[in-house]
């Protein structure tokens, strides 16, 4: 892929996300309990908490699958300072990689072809019709994500690990200002760990911002520099990592006496 200049980041550039007090209920429950946070172009982050905290209705309220519940004049609900976008406008600003996603394209399409429908934001090919300009954005991204090898291997033959790249090949085909990874390390062994974590720093280093969604302190690569901690629907902490992953908080997030460690820039705990 061609190397970026990441974006200006800070108060003097536009929010690429802008949340605040965002409340959304499903069900009678609310599963984002006025919510505020701001994420920058160009920014490598990520958001951190138990299962159930409300990440992935953070996600879908992104994607419009969740809508807020009004509540007045102190309500902002804005991505690139637009109130109204469809889903369609997304695709050149984020691009998403989600577990339901993965689910949603176990079946017999070859990897080449599960890229290239992210020009249609299809699953698979059907009656599209594919130009030489898709073609050689597809073979680019295949090269920058080291998985020529496997592009006419069926998703159903692949481990979880390498079908998962080829759904972020699929994000990345109108070059999103930022990529979007919820729970991005799930079911995926040691050397899957490894080709996974590989991918995603050469995706920071090329300029695309991280917005990592997970609950596992060793997904954090060491091209992440802030740490906004989820829990209970909201945003209770934000900062950068240094002074967030620390045993107080991490062990109030989870609920357990933890020790965090960092080694060569990555996190883990122990001792619960």
């Amino acid at each position: 892929m061609h190397q970026k200049n990441p974006s200006q980041t800070g108060p003097g550039a536009p929010p690429l996300l802008e949340f605040t007090n965002v409340t959304v209920m499903i069900g009678g429950k609310i599963v984002l309990d006025s919510a505020s946070v701001t994420i920058y172009e160009g920014e490598h982050l990520v958001i951190l908490g138990p299962n159930g905290s409300g990440k992935s209705s953070f996600i879908k309220t992104i994607t419009r699958e969740y809508y807020p519940v009004l509540q007045g004049d102190g309500v902002t609900f804005q991505i690139r300072g637009e109130d109204v976008w469809r889903v369609a406008d997304l695709r050149s600003l984020l691009g998403i990689v989600s577990n339901d996603l993965q689910y949603t394209f176990t079946r017999e399409i070859t990897g080449r072809d599960v890229i290239l429908s992210g020009f249609f934001s299809s699953v698979g090919l059907f009656r599209h019709e594919v130009t030489s300009a898709m073609k050689a954005k597809a073979d680019e991204i295949l090269r920058f994500l080291e998985v020529e090898d496997l592009k006419n291997r069926l998703m159903t033959e692949m481990s979880s690990g390498e079908a998962r790249r080829f759904l972020i090949g699929r994000a990345l085909v109108h070059d999103p200002k930022a990529l979007i990874l919820d729970e991005p390390t799930n079911s995926l062994d040691l050397h899957a760990l490894h080709a996974f974590r590989t991918t995603l720093r050469k995706i920071a280093r090329s300029g695309t911002g991280i917005i990592m969604v997970t609950h596992n302190l060793h997904d954090i690569i060491p091209e992440i520099n802030r740490v906004i901690l989820m829990k209970n629907g909201t945003f209770c902490a934000d900062g950068p990592k240094e002074e967030i992953l620390t045993d107080k908080n991490i062990g109030g997030l989870f609920s357990v006496p933890v020790h965090v460690r960092e080694e060569d820039g990555w996190y883990y705990a122990t001792g619960y």
